[in-house]
C-alpha cells in the first residue's frame, strides 16, 4: 500500500481554488464558492485531504503555510491585459477576482516552495504567471474545434508526452486527455519546457526546469475516473514537502 494511503500517515492538505458563481440548490439561488465535485473526489482519491479556497481577494501568506500541495484549477479565461493583450472578441466571462487571487496564490506558493499541479486554466495562469502569453482563441491557429467541440462536453484528444519529461515518466509516451478549451499556451514561459502536445502542436502540457515540482497539463486529468497518476504525483510531493516541512 502506498504511503499516502496509510491511515497511520498523515495526509497531505491540498489546496484547490474555486469559483465564486450564482449557483442554485436546494429552495436556494444564490451566489456561491464553487467547483466542480470531480477536482475534490480526485484529490481524495490520490491520497490527499480537499481543501477549497474561495477567491476573496489577495493571497495571504498564512494561507499558504497550511497547505502541502495546491491545484490550480480550470475555468474562465484569463484576462488578457495580464499578458499584454487586447480581448479577442472570443475571450469573454473573465473573472477578475479569481484572478487576483489565484496569480498571489501562485506566487506565494512558488516562494514557499510548495508543490503545484495547473489543470487546464491553470496552466495558462502559470504560464502567463512566469513571463508567457497565451493564444485567445485555438480555431484561428489551427483551423478546427477539436480542443473544445461543444460546450459543456469534454472531447478525448490523443497527447503525446516528450521523453525525459516529468509528464511522461508519470503517465506515459501518451495519455487519452479530456481536453475541454479554446486557449492555450502560445509564447512558452522561459522557467518552463512544453512537455506533452496535441497532434496539431498544441502545448497540452508544461513544466519547470528546475525547483519544486511545478507541472501543469492543459488537459482534465479529474474528468477520468480512472486516472489518478497526476494527482498521486502531487500528493506524494505534498507528503514529502509536508515531512520536511515538520521536521
Amino acid at each position: 500500500m502506498a504511503s499516502n494511503d496509510s491511515d497511520t500517515v498523515r495526509r497531505p492538505i491540498i489546496g484547490l481554488p474555486t469559483y465564486s458563481e450564482r449557483t442554485r440548490f436546494g429552495h436556494w439561488d444564490v451566489d456561491a464558492a464553487v467547483l466542480a465535485r470531480t477536482y475534490v473526489d480526485l484529490t481524495e482519491r490520490a491520497g490527499g485531504i480537499p481543501v477549497l479556497l474561495p477567491p476573496i481577494g489577495a493571497a495571504r501568506p498564512e494561507l499558504v503555510e497550511r497547505l502541502d500541495g495546491l491545484v490550480l484549477t480550470g475555468g474562465a479565461d484569463l484576462d488578457p491585459a495580464r499578458y499584454g493583450a487586447s480581448a479577442h472578441a472570443a475571450t469573454r466571462g473573465l473573472r477578475p477576482d479569481r484572478d487576483e487571487s489565484e496569480f498571489g496564490l501562485f506566487a506565494l506558493a512558488r516562494e514557499a516552495g510548495l508543490p503545484v499541479l495547473a489543470i487546464c486554466r491553470g496552466l495558462q495562469l502559470v504560464n502567463v504567471a512566469l513571463g508567457g502569453t497565451l493564444v485567445q482563441h485555438i480555431p484561428d491557429v489551427v483551423g478546427h474545434t477539436d480542443h473544445s467541440r461543444t460546450p459543456g462536453v469534454f472531447t478525448v484528444t490523443t497527447v503525446t508526452t516528450v521523453p525525459g519529461s516529468q509528464v511522461a515518466a508519470i503517465t506515459g509516451p501518451e495519455v487519452k486527455a479530456h481536453c475541454h478549451h479554446h486557449q492555450a499556451i502560445d509564447i512558452l514561459a522561459p522557467e518552463l519546457i512544453a512537455s506533452a502536445h496535441a497532434p496539431d502542436g498544441i502545448i497540452e502540457a508544461a513544466e519547470s526546469r528546475e525547483g519544486p515540482f511545478l507541472l501543469g497539463v492543459q488537459w482534465h486529468p479529474e474528468e477520468n475516473a480512472t486516472e489518478t497518476r497526476l494527482m498521486r504525483a502531487l500528493v506524494d510531493q505534498a507528503a514529502q514537502y509536508a515531512k520536511e516541512r515538520n521536521r
